[in-house]
């Protein structure tokens, strides 16, 4: 199999406890090349576990996953190498501007001309007129372009995104949607974490429903949507919508 036919990343009965808490129970899924796949669950299913199993961070009790065709447990320099990780808070330093914090970390890369790096993603992301300023007057959804800008300092194939929109006002969540929709565009891999069901409506490519340490369902959005009937209302037909679905398999409102 070649390396664009190999999944960007392969989970198979991961497992993870606290003590008496188990939090994974036998996560098994598969993320396409160039895809934006969202692991939706409720606070406390574990997703930020998975991210962290598959960041390295974290190592699972057992299980296999590989991200860029590389083993998370024998291959962790490897995987660290062909990832970023984006968490729910902004990792960007205040008193510099934005152009500053993006250098910074081309710099620290080693790589060359961090300085035309730096301005190519503040074009990218909509930042270049904000590029001087110190990011502490930036708003929430600028700090969260500039965050997935820095993530994306040396061409990462596979980004993880760890409820990116947590503590966003609404015009700052489709900002960093739209941020998001065209990293997939130009190919790179996205794992989105998120328990807003909108929000995976709108991105993702595929939807996995993490529910007390299991993947409960894992499809397409039509896909999805197709495990509950359609509604009548007056003979106008009303398709289920995903939080309909969610609600429905797991039992209990996020």
């Amino acid at each position: 199999m070649t390396t664009q036919q190999t999944p960007a990343i392969h989970v198979h009965g991961l497992k993870k406890s606290y003590k008496e808490l188990r939090v994974l129970r036998g996560v098994d899924f598969t993320v396409a090349r160039g895809s934006i796949f969202a692991l939706l669950g409720s606070n406390g299913a574990g997703k930020t576990t998975v991210v962290k199993i598959l960041s390295t961070l974290l190592k699972a009790d057992t299980g296999t996953a590989r991200v860029h065709g590389f083993d998370v447990a024998t291959q962790a320099a490897d995987v660290r190498e062909s990832i970023s990780l984006t968490g729910q808070f902004a990792a960007v330093d205040e008193i510099l501007s934005g152009r500053e914090n993006l250098v910074l970390v081309a710099r620290l890369r080693h790589l060359k001309d961090p300085g035309a790096i730096a301005d190519e993603l503040l074009a990218r992301f909509s930042l270049t007129e904000a590029g001087g300023r110190k990011v502490a007057t930036y708003s929430g959804g600028m700090r969260r372009r500039l965050d997935i800008a820095m993530s994306l300092i040396g061409n990462p194939p596979i980004i993880f995104l760890d409820e990116p929109t947590t503590g966003l006002d609404p015009q700052a969540r489709i900002e960093v949607w739209q941020a998001v929709k065209e990293l997939a565009a130009q190919g790179t891999t996205v794992l989105l974490t998120t328990q807003y069901l909108d929000e995976a409506e709108q991105l993702a490519d595929r939807v996995a429903i993490l529910h007390e340490g299991r993947i409960i369902v894992n499809g397409t959005l039509a896909e999805l949507k197709q495990l509950l009937p359609p509604a009548k209302v007056e003979y106008v037909e009303k398709q289920p919508t995903l939080e309909d679905v969610f609600l429905t398999l797991v039992g209990t409102k996020a």
